[in-house]
C-alpha cells in the first residue's frame, strides 16, 4: 500500500506525465516547473543511467527524438548529454533546454515524484542502486515512488530501500519473456480483480430488467461487491513487490 501522503481525500492524485509535457518539452526542468505552476500533485519521469554513471531524466533509449543525437543514452557520457538541446524539437522558445540529472529534478520539484526505472535487461547496470543513492542524498525518499516494467529493478529497490514505495508497470505484451514469467503471478491477481470488477458491471449492463434507475442501483451494488473481492487479490499480488 502507498503511504498516506500519496492519497488525496475525495479526489485522485494529479500526475504530470514527464512533467507538463503537453506544453513544454518532456522530462525537462521547464516541464517540471510548469507542472508545479499548474499545481500538479506530482510528476512522472523516466530515469536512465548514462555511460559515465549519472542518472539522467530521459524517456527513449536513444537520444535522437528529443536531441537529434543518434546515440543510446547508455552509450553517451554526461559530458556529452549535458551539451544537447532537448527543447528545440518542441518549440523555438524552449531552445537550449537540457536533459536534467535526477538530482537536479528532485531539487527543482518539491512534490511527489514517480521515478520510472527504464531498463529492459536482467542486469540493470547499477541503475536501481544509483537512483536509490540519489533519492537518499536528496532526502526525497518520503515523496518518491519507484516504478518499472522490470520486476528485477523493483526487487533490487526493495532490498536496498524497503521504505521507498514501489509499483509494477505492465502492458498487454511484454518484450522481455523472463519479466513476463517472473511477474505472471503478481499480474494474475490484479488482472483477476479487474476482470471481476468490469465483468460484473458488463453483465449487469446486458440485463434487460428494470428501468435506468434500477440498472444504476444494480451497477453500483455490483461495483461495490467487485471492489470488495478485488482488494485482497490486489493486496496479495503486490506483496511480491
Amino acid at each position: 500500500m502507498l503511504p498516506a501522503h500519496f492519497n488525496r481525500t475525495g479526489r485522485p492524485l494529479l500526475w504530470a506525465h514527464r512533467g507538463a509535457s503537453a506544453e513544454a518539452p518532456e522530462n525537462t526542468l521547464a516541464a517540471f516547473s510548469l507542472a508545479l505552476a499548474q499545481d500538479a500533485d506530482g510528476v512522472e519521469l523516466d530515469a536512465q543511467r548514462c555511460a559515465s554513471g549519472e542518472v539522467v531524466v530521459v524517456h527513449d533509449e536513444s537520444l535522437a527524438r528529443t536531441t537529434g543525437l543518434g546515440t543510446l543514452v547508455t552509450d553517451a557520457p554526461y559530458s556529452v548529454i549535458r551539451t544537447l538541446d532537448a527543447g528545440a524539437w518542441k518549440s523555438a522558445r524552449f531552445r537550449g533546454e537540457r536533459i536534467p540529472l535526477l538530482a537536479e529534478t528532485l531539487e527543482a520539484f518539491p512534490r511527489l515524484v514517480n521515478v520510472e526505472l527504464k531498463c529492459d535487461r536482467a542486469d540493470d547496470r547499477g541503475l536501481t542502486a544509483e537512483v536509490v543513492r540519489v533519492v537518499h542524498a536528496a532526502r526525497a525518499q518520503d515523496r518518491v515512488l519507484l516504478s518499472s516494467f522490470n520486476l528485477g529493478c523493483l526487487w533490487r529497490a526493495r532490498s536496498m530501500a524497503p521504505a521507498i514505495p514501489r509499483a509494477l508497470l505492465f502492458e498487454a505484451e511484454q518484450r522481455w519473456i523472463l519479466r513476463s514469467a517472473l511477474a505472471r503471478d503478481a499480474r494474475a491477481g490484479l488482472a483477476l480483480a479487474q476482470a471481476r470488477l468490469f465483468g460484473c458491471v458488463l453483465d449487469r449492463r446486458r440485463s434487460r430488467g428494470g428501468g435506468p434507475a434500477a440498472r444504476q442501483r444494480g451497477e453500483r451494488d455490483l461495483h461495490e461487491r467487485a471492489c470488495a473481492d478485488a482488494r485482497p487479490l490486489a493486496s496479495a499480488a503486490m506483496t511480491a513487490l
